[in-house]
C-alpha cells in the first residue's frame, strides 16, 4: 500500500460501477413508466396506435444498457489496491456518475416528452415526427454521458 494506492482505492471503482447501473436504470425506469402512462391513456381511444407509440419506451430502455456497459467495463478493470490506485478509482467513479446522471436526465426528458407526445399524436398524427425528433434529442443526453464515461474509463 502507498499513499497513491491505499487499501480503499477499489471502493471508488465499485461505487462507479454501482452508480452507472443504478442511476441509468432509474432514468430508464422513469422514462418507461411515464411514457407507459401516456400509451395506456391513449390506447383507450385509439388502440391501433399502440405499436407506433412504443418508441419512447424502447428509447428509455436503451439508457439502462448504457449504464450496464459502463458498469461492466468498470468491474472488469477492478483490481486490488497496489495495482489499482486512487487515480483509477476516481476515473471509474467519475465515469459511473457521468453515465448515471446523464441517464437520469435523459430518462426524465424521454418520459415527459413520451407521455405528452403519445397523447398528442393520438389527436394530431402530424405531431409524430416532431415527437420522435425531440425524443432523439433527449436520448442524446444519455449518449453524451456514455461517451464521457468511456473516455474516463480508458484514461487509466
Amino acid at each position: 500500500m502507498t499513499d497513491l494506492a491505499p487499501a480503499y482505492s477499489p471502493f471508488f471503482g465499485c461505487m462507479g460501477a454501482a452508480s452507472a447501473i443504478v442511476f441509468a436504470s432509474f432514468g430508464a425506469a422513469y422514462g418507461t413508466a411515464k411514457s407507459g402512462i401516456g400509451i395506456a391513456s391513449m390506447a383507450v381511444m385509439k388502440p391501433d396506435l399502440i405499436m407506433k407509440s412504443i418508441i419512447p419506451v424502447v428509447m428509455a430502455g436503451i439508457l439502462a444498457i448504457y449504464g450496464l456497459v459502463v458498469a461492466a467495463l468498470i468491474a472488469q478493470g477492478l483490481d486490488e489496491a497496489p495495482t489499482y490506485d486512487l487515480y483509477d478509482g476516481f476515473c471509474d467513479f467519475a465515469a459511473g456518475l457521468s453515465v448515471g446522471f446523464c441517464g437520469v436526465a435523459a430518462g426524465f426528458a424521454i418520459g415527459v416528452v413520451g407521455d405528452a407526445g403519445v397523447r398528442g399524436t393520438a389527436q394530431q398524427p402530424k405531431l409524430f415526427v416532431g415527437m420522435v425528433l425531440i425524443l432523439i434529442f433527449g436520448e442524446v443526453l444519455g449518449l453524451y454521458g456514455l461517451i464521457i464515461a468511456l473516455i474516463l474509463n480508458t484514461a487509466h
